[in-house]
């Protein structure tokens, strides 16, 4: 699987750095921001927030749906 494009994140609860991100869902946050809700693979949920166009990238490039 080519992880190049896929949103990464922090894990917390494995304490990795930039994991890549599993079935990803961006959803837009009460006050306009966005936010990339997915897991790592191994059954922690993860979530990064996301700037406007790296969201509407991700969506495009297909490694996120929308769910707003």
């Amino acid at each position: 699987m080519d992880t190049s494009k896929m949103i990464k994140a922090y894990c917390l609860k494995t304490k990795e750095k930039n994991v890549p991100m599993l079935d990803a869902v961006i959803e837009k946050t009460s006050k306009g921001g966005f936010i990339a809700k997915g897991h790592d693979g191994k059954g922690n949920k993860m979530s990064a927030i996301l700037s406007e166009t790296n969201a509407n990238e991700a969506i495009k490039n297909g490694v996120a749906t929308k769910g707003f």
